[in-house]
């Protein structure tokens, strides 16, 4: 029987298996029914991350202790595999982010890192395992919604991004996805300030690929996150082993 990984986002579950090393192949569901209907494999120990809300967590994890041994629960460290976190309070900093760069470590090297799901999540982390700290904003996704949200004849989704649109279709994709390039672009400017060396860019999340060909100098890493967590496991089981 083999363990699991299971990343639970804010629009999505994914999952892996995990021999110890490498994550295997990750599948994923969006919420709502989908996630309901979603096959939960059976095994050994279940490594879960999760930034969803109290209700959608628990139903979850209810869900994977009835398939597992074992079950475990992902958290903030403030300094966890080579990686010291910038907030002074570490609880208040999303897994995902915190998993993110972990992972992002261990590739070596300075990099920002931007995270394209419901929310644009930038941080920076320098060669160390300094984490410089980052921001928060609306992804292209949640821009759209919540203009839809306010004006219904806006529409929350189609277009083709353009520099200067003329349909309106065009011209929110080409403003949603333009601001979230234009906040990567100055985080990597003042990054490149901070450090005096210009870092890697990384994107990952579900919405990476839409911001890809508009940032060709990123490496595309959409299972960043599951990468992340199967090397807090495996510190986890690394700790236990010599206690």
């Amino acid at each position: 029987m083999s363990d699991w990984l299971f990343d639970l986002g804010n629009t999505r579950f994914k999952a892996a298996p995990w021999d110890g090393g490498a994550p295997g192949e990750a599948q994923a569901w969006p919420h709502g029914e989908d996630l309901h209907r979603a096959p939960v494999p059976r095994g050994r120990r279940a490594w879960v991350a999760s930034v969803a809300g109290p209700a959608m967590t628990a139903a979850v994890l209810e869900r994977l202790h009835a398939a597992f041994d074992e079950v475990r629960l992902a958290r903030t460290q403030a300094e966890c595999a080579g990686v010291r976190v910038a907030y002074p309070n570490p609880e208040r900093f999303g897994v995902d982010r915190f998993l993110a760069l972990l992972a992002a470590h261990r590739d070596g090297g300075d990099v920002l890192l931007a995270g394209v799901g419901t929310a644009l999540t930038i941080d920076l982390l320098d060669a160390g395992g300094r984490h410089h700290g980052g921001r928060i904003a609306p992804s292209p996704t949640l821009m759209r919604e919540m203009l839809h949200a306010r004006a219904a004849q806006l529409p929350a989704s189609g277009g083709a991004y353009a520099e200067f649109a003329d349909d309106t279709a065009d011209a929110l994709a080409s403003g949603c996805d333009g601001a979230a390039v234009a906040l990567v672009l100055r985080s990597l400017e003042q990054a490149r300030l901070r450090l005096g060396r210009e870092p890697a860019l990384l994107l990952h999340g579900g919405g990476a690929g839409a911001l890809a060909p508009l940032l060709p100098q990123a490496r595309l890493r959409p299972a960043l996150v599951i990468e992340g967590l199967a090397i807090w496991a495996r510190a986890q089981l690394d700790a236990a082993a010599s206690s």
